[in-house]
């Protein structure tokens, strides 16, 4: 996944208070998915990103760096 994807996902985190925990609690994964996203070592799976999308009430394209 690329630079935007990590940086996005970890702002949207904080602007909602969440520790990484809580997060993947939300999304229903592990803590440590959550940081392997934000480090760019897995990418999420599509029904993840999806999922993300509509907790964060964004776009997969602008998870994804793909809109501003």
């Amino acid at each position: 996944m690329n630079e935007v994807f990590c940086e996005r996902l970890k702002e949207l985190r904080k602007e909602k208070g969440l520790g990484q925990v809580a997060l993947a609690e939300k999304l229903d994964v592990g803590k440590s998915v959550i940081s392997l996203w934000e480090l760019g070592k897995c990418e999420p799976t599509l029904s993840k990103l999806v999922a993300m999308a509509k907790f964060f009430e964004v776009t997969i394209d602008y998870l994804a760096g793909l809109e501003d």
